[in-house]
C-alpha cells in the first residue's frame, strides 16, 4: 500500500456523522491523521412523509457522531466531534479552536456538509426520482446557500488566515461539488450554491498555492449515502458509465488521495468520479 504521508496531520471534516463525511474521516484516521467531525443532526421528520427516501434516510441524517468516532478510535485512531451549525457564521472560528484545542492547528479541511433541498422554477410537485418538490424561494435559497456556499468560504478563510499567521507550508482544502456549471434540475438551488462552492476553491487555489496549501473539489457519481431507492439504482445501472452506485469509501479514497504527498502538485482541479 502507497504510504500518502499524512500521519501526525489535523483534519476538519465536515458533515462527518453518516455517508461521505463519516467515511472519509475513518479513511483520513487510518492513514493517522487526527480528525475533528462536525455534524448536525437533522429532523427525521423532514422526510418522513416522503415515499421517495427510503425508511432509513431520515433516521441516518438525524444521528450524532457516536458510531464514527467508535470506529476511529477502535482502530487506535484520533477523533473528536462537536454539533454545529455551518449556517451559523459563529460557528467557523469555534470549530478550529476545538480542533487546536484538541490536536493543533488544521492542515486538512474537507468540505463535505451540506444542506440540501429540491427545489425547481416549475410547479411540479415531484422530481424525476418521486422526490418532494418545492418552489425556489428566499427560504430555498437561504438554506442552501448559508451551509454550500458562505459556510465552505468562511471555512476556506479561517483555515487560510490561521495557516498563513503561523507561517504553515502545507495545507490541504478538499470540497465536495454535485450538478455541474449547466445547472442542476429540480435541484437548482443546491446546484448553483455548489457551483459557488466550487468557484471558490479554485481562487482557493490560485491564491493559496504560494503558501503550500492545495485546493480541488471532488464531483462524485450518484453515491449511496442512505437516499438510493431500487428506481434510482437501476438508472444507475443503465446510465452510469460503471453500472453501479458508489459508495461512501470509494469517494474517501479520492479524498485522501488529493490530501496525500503524492497530489501534492494537484491543485485547481475538479476531480469527477464515475
Amino acid at each position: 500500500m502507497i504510504d500518502p504521508g499524512l500521519t501526525g496531520r489535523v483534519a476538519l471534516v465536515t458533515g462527518a456523522n453518516q455517508g461521505i463525511g463519516a467515511a472519509t474521516a475513518v479513511a483520513l484516521a487510518v492513514h493517522g491523521v487526527a480528525v475533528l467531525l462536525t455534524y448536525k443532526r437533522l429532523d427525521p421528520a423532514e422526510h418522513a412523509d416522503d415515499t421517495a427516501f427510503p425508511p432509513a434516510y431520515g433516521e441516518l441524517r438525524a444521528r450524532n457522531a457516536d458510531e464514527v468516532l467508535a470506529r476511529i478510535r477502535a482502530s487506535g485512531g484520533r477523533a473528536e466531534a462537536v454539533e454545529a451549525d455551518l449556517a451559523d457564521p459563529a460557528s467557523v472560528p469555534m470549530l478550529f479552536d476545538r480542533a487546536e484545542a484538541a490536536f493543533g492547528p488544521v492542515e486538512i479541511l474537507v468540505n463535505n456538509a451540506s444542506g440540501w433541498l429540491a427545489d425547481t422554477f416549475l410547479p411540479d410537485a415531484r422530481d424525476r426520482s418521486g422526490r418532494a418538490l418545492r418552489p425556489v424561494n428566499a427560504e430555498s435559497y437561504d438554506r442552501q446557500f448559508a451551509v454550500d456556499a458562505r459556510a465552505p468560504a468562511l471555512l476556506i478563510a479561517e483555515f487560510a488566515r490561521r495557516h498563513i499567521r503561523r507561517g504553515a507550508t502545507w495545507g490541504r482544502i478538499i470540497g465536495l461539488t454535485s450538478g455541474g456549471p449547466s445547472g442542476f434540475p429540480q435541484e437548482v438551488s443546491y446546484g448553483a450554491a455548489k457551483a459557488a462552492q466550487v468557484n471558490y476553491t479554485m481562487s482557493a487555489a490560485a491564491e493559496l498555492g504560494r503558501h503550500g496549501i492545495t485546493a480541488n473539489v471532488v464531483h462524485p457519481p450518484v453515491t449511496d449515502t442512505g437516499w438510493v431507492t431500487p428506481e434510482v439504482e437501476a438508472e444507475v445501472r443503465a446510465y452510469s458509465p460503471t453500472g453501479r452506485v458508489a459508495t461512501p469509501e470509494e469517494v474517501a479514497d479520492v479524498i485522501v488521495f488529493l490530501a496525500s504527498e503524492q497530489a501534492r502538485r494537484v491543485t485547481g482541479q475538479v476531480i469527477s468520479m464515475s
